[in-house]
């Protein structure tokens, strides 16, 4: 079994990338590549942008097609697989559950029938701390009572059960619950760019660029400023987190849950002033009510993940996330 402190990189492997042309997904996909992986990726590009897919093929396709799947796996034969593959958008989830249980939940279970068939027995899973709701301490660990809040939340802790049950046909999986991925890729190559967009730092950059002002929701929160205050985690950091854990299955290590943030937490109004440092403009705001479930405070504890893959968020310190992020924004096409 792998060594917990430090798992050893595995030797080169293919890697079928879920979703790998999204946020997220994309920066794994170069971690992957740069690790000697070879990464390919499978997306609909319903969210995703095929410009991002710079370091392997691109099969473009759905979760939920069973055949499309088989097909890819029997073709490029991988050793393990990351799954990204989802829809995020918290609002959007709750005016449309069902196309979010059908995706997040019956895509996920699609391609475990698919990995079975294959007969793969690792998987990497992009989770959320949206599993926890709005716990009262002061930074969530994986024991933290799990009461998600949301449709989007629900729908992540029922793959994570998926998950779990499929143990007992051999799959191993690492759960990596993380917190507010941000930045963007030093290089410029890849970055956040969604539609719409709905993250703070985004919004705040383009805010700051001329666009529409920040709307700030809630300056009452019980915190030293007022505003609701987040674990902002580099998406660099993320991915290297997502090979070290492909590492330690590829390893023999057992399946683990894991928090990956920074455990530092910003408030909003931090942000906007790393934002207005970062790019020497005013960012123009609004005042707007709470928005509802919106919990004053969420910051990890991710010592399991420091313990088990020796990762810690080396990276993510607001100012880099705030500079690598409006690089891109200049940039983005």
């Amino acid at each position: 079994m792998a060594d917990p402190i430090n798992p050893p990189p595995a030797a080169p492997v293919t890697v079928l990338v879920t979703g790998g042309a999204g946020y997220v997904g994309s920066h794994a996909a170069k971690a992957l590549a740069a690790a000697g992986h070879r990464p390919v990726v499978f997306d609909t590009l319903s969210r995703g942008h095929a410009r991002a897919v710079r370091w392997g093929p691109l099969v473009q396709g759905d979760i939920r097609d069973g055949a499309a799947l088989d097909a890819t796996l029997a073709e490029y034969r991988p050793a393990a697989v990351m799954h990204f593959a989802a829809l995020a958008l918290v609002g959007e989830g709750e005016s449309d559950p069902a196309t979010y249980w059908d995706v997040n939940v019956a895509g996920t279970l699609s391609l475990l029938n698919a990995i079975t068939r294959a007969g793969l027995t690792s998987l990497v899973f992009s989770s959320t701390c949206a599993v926890y709701g709005r716990p009262d301490v002061a930074a969530i660990a994986e024991s933290t009572p799990l009461n998600p809040l949301n449709t989007y939340g629900r729908t992540k802790l029922a793959a994570e059960c998926l998950m779990t049950s499929w143990h007992s046909l051999g799959l191993r999986h690492a759960a990596l619950r993380y917190f507010n991925a941000a930045g963007a890729d030093p290089t410029g190559l890849i970055g956040e760019a969604h539609t719409p967009e709905t993250h703070l730092i985004p919004l705040t950059l383009d805010a700051a660029a001329g666009g529409a002002p920040l709307a700030v929701f809630g300056s009452d929160y019980d915190t030293p400023d007022g505003t609701a205050i987040r674990d902002y985690v580099h998406v660099d950091d993320l991915a290297t987190a997502h090979v070290r854990a492909l590492d330690h299955l590829l390893a023999g290590g057992d399946s683990l849950t894991l928090n990956l943030g920074s455990g530092t937490g910003h408030s909003v109004r931090q942000v906007i002033h790393a934002v207005e440092q970062v790019t020497g403009r005013p960012v123009p705001i609004t005042a707007a009510p709470r928005r509802a479930g919106d919990p004053p405070r969420l910051v990890a504890a991710a010592e399991h993940a420091q313990r088990i893959l020796g990762w810690t968020a080396t990276g993510s310190s607001l100012t880099r996330i705030v500079e690598t992020a409006w690089a891109w924004h200049n940039r983005r096409p």
